[in-house]
């Protein structure tokens, strides 16, 4: 199925390469977001350190209870009193202690930190969530709905996970190494030499690693989001896509972006796997030369059985960290393309709210939707979803309120787009729309759109019981308004006939109940709102006659003292209409009512009589 495009026109493909744009500011970005939580930070940073130290402090004591033990068998061949067990059991002990002591605080420390991402993790999702009601039209219009999903979901839970384990194994890993270079030092300067000469080696490596492998991490959740996209389409419109024998289509289609997806998801995967490897390599040549080089050093008598048994334990400790560096590096790119992606979006221009110069009574007080009657003008309205296409060249027409305004026309002509901008969707390029001689500009957004009540083609109810999907018109109502309303809508007589009645669970695509069902629930909610101004979008364009016939009543009862506006192609609906707008590339080319327009013999009438002749 062909991915569809708004007036936007078609979304920019990423290419596979495409680095980072801003590293630096996404991770300065993000630890705005961890900065309120400052002392639960610093708690996880103490109780990190606090763990390493007891970590590092254990292979020292095992190393004391080897010689212990190794000395009491040496004394034992020379005549001497042997193994001092309660000794080595003492140290042992102590060793006991020390481990356990670490495991505590490594849980306490692991247990802040999880709370930490998961708390920044809910933070961002919210205030993705209240962006979404923030965003101007025309960013839908020029994204897939997937693609917003994906951040929600797979970027905001890639963020908090990495930021989880980069945020421990960091302090760990670096508190480790100092540890750990103290206590090697501490036990033979030459055997740290040795083991320090993998570090330059290692983060070479590592450099040239993250290099390579961040530019495919970015790819990897770009095209995430365009496979997620593509699902999203291909689930919600699978019968169009079976029906159209499309399969294969969509198939090759999704093939190509998944097929773009694995390549940058295994070259991401891939390089950055390289650094275990690597590491533990490197690593391996330093064993052989610590062997060589304690094994003289104990023969020498420089240093005891012990230490070389901590200075080895040591140096595995000392590369362990550096390797969790590299992974911490590897999570770091996922972590900022993820969250690169988040603030992107984050940072998208927002729709104003709020009017600069809200209309206002004779006392000054503001204008509220209780105030309004329903006059509806268009002052020569100009308007095009980009400056260099206009579609709406000069269209005017006064509305008054409780009458029923028809528009008409060609697909294209310019009637839902209409819509749009008396709901101020969109702002026009030229012109004015005025509801009761006020300036729609001159009216808070949300408070603009509680005026209007809309009945569209394409019904739109949520899972959730019927009782709650007709409450969604008022939050407020009571269940007998409820009822009243579906009552208004002719939607009593079926549901109580139906499983649990109004509590009947609506599914997630609400297909346990009929089209024109639906659409007479939808009546419901809009009387319920009880708004000032209608809007009816082809709504009754898709259902059988005898559905259309109980759907008109029920929109009948809706329009009673509002004022309406109707798109519709069937004419025969709109008979009765006080005004009938026939739109043509953009401009109202006929107004009137039906006998008028038909009298006229034009634009109209001949739409009129086609239709008439089919049905002939």
């Amino acid at each position: 199925m062909a991915m569809g495009h708004g007036p936007g026109g078609p979304m920019k493909q990423k290419a596979t390469g495409e680095k980072a744009k801003d590293f630096k500011g996404s991770i300065k970005k993000l630890m705005k977001y961890i900065g309120r939580y400052k002392i639960a930070i610093a708690i996880v940073v103490i109780f990190a350190i606090g763990s390493t130290v007891f970590n590092v402090i254990g292979p020292k004591i095992l190393g004391n209870a080897t010689t212990e033990l190794y000395n009491g068998i040496m004394s034992k061949y020379t005549g001497g009193s042997g193994i001092d067990f309660g000794k080595i059991a003492g140290i042992l002990v102590g060793l006991l202690c020390i481990y356990v002591a670490s495991s505590i605080f490594g849980f306490v420390q692991n247990f802040l930190m999880s709370t930490v991402t998961q708390k920044v993790g809910y933070r961002l999702r919210k205030d993705i969530s209240s962006k979404i009601n923030l965003l101007p039209m025309n960013y839908f219009d020029r994204r897939q709905t997937g693609e917003t999903l994906s951040i929600i979901s797979n970027d905001v839970d890639t963020l908090c996970t990495s930021l989880n384990q980069v945020a421990t194994q960091m302090v760990t890993s670096i508190s480790t190494i100092i540890g750990v270079l103290y206590m090697m030092f501490s036990i033979n300067w030459m055997m740290t030499l040795i083991a320090l000469f993998i570090l330059p080696i290692s983060l070479i490596f590592i450099s040239i690693v993250f290099k390579f492998s961040q530019k495919h991490f970015r790819a990897q959740q770009d095209y995430l989001g365009h496979v997620n996209g593509q699902v999203e389409e291909t689930v919600g419109g699978v019968n169009i896509v079976q029906v159209f024998n499309n399969v294969e289509k969509n198939k090759e289609e999704f093939e190509k972006t998944n097929d773009m997806l694995y390549k940058s998801a295994w070259k991401s995967q891939f390089i950055s796997g390289l650094m275990g490897p690597i590491m533990q390599g490197v690593g391996n040549i330093a064993y052989v030369g610590i062997a060589i080089l304690g094994g003289y050093l104990a023969i020498q008598n420089t240093i005891t059985v012990g230490d070389i048994q901590s200075f080895i334990q040591y140096v595995r400790q000392f590369t362990q960290p550096i390797q969790q560096l590299a992974q911490v590096s590897n999570m770091m790119q996922q972590m900022s393309a993820s969250a690169e992606r988040i603030f992107e979006f984050l940072d998208e221009e927002e729709e104003s709210q709020k009017a600069e110069n809200h209309c206002k009574k004779p006392n000054g007080q503001n204008i509220t939707v209780e105030d309004i009657t329903g006059d509806v003008t268009f002052d020569h309205v100009k308007f095009g979803y980009n400056d260099d296409k206009i579609i709406i060249h000069d269209f005017s027409a006064k509305i008054k309120q409780g009458q029923k305004i028809a528009i008409v026309g060609p697909t294209g002509a310019g009637k839902t787009t209409m819509v749009k901008l008396l709901m101020r969707f969109y702002d026009l390029n030229g012109g004015h729309i005025l509801v009761d001689g006020y300036d729609i500009k001159d009216f808070d957004r949300r408070e603009l759109r509680e005026l209007y009540g809309m009945v569209l083609q394409d019904t739109w109810l949520f899972t959730g019981s019927i009782m709650e999907n007709i409450r969604y018109g008022r939050l407020d109502a009571t269940d007998e308004e409820v009822k009243e309303a579906a009552k208004a809508a002719h939607v009593h007589g079926f549901v109580k006939h139906l499983p649990d009645g109004y509590n009947m669970e609506l599914n997630e695509e609400a297909s346990n109940v009929s089209q024109g069902q639906k659409q007479l629930l939808t009546i419901a909610r809009t009387i319920l709102a009880d708004p000032k101004i209608l809007i009816l979008d082809e709504a009754t364009s898709s259902v059988d006659t005898r559905t259309e016939i109980r759907i008109q009543k029920a929109m009948d009862n809706l329009m009673k003292g509002r004022t309406s506006f109707i798109i519709a192609h069937r004419l025969s609906t709109i008979k009765d209409a006080d005004l009938i707008l026939f739109m043509k590339d953009g401009d109202i080319v006929e107004q009137g009512n039906h006998e008028e327009l038909l009298a006229k013999g034009g634009y109209y009438a001949e739409l009129y009589n086609s239709q008439f002749d089919k049905v002939g």
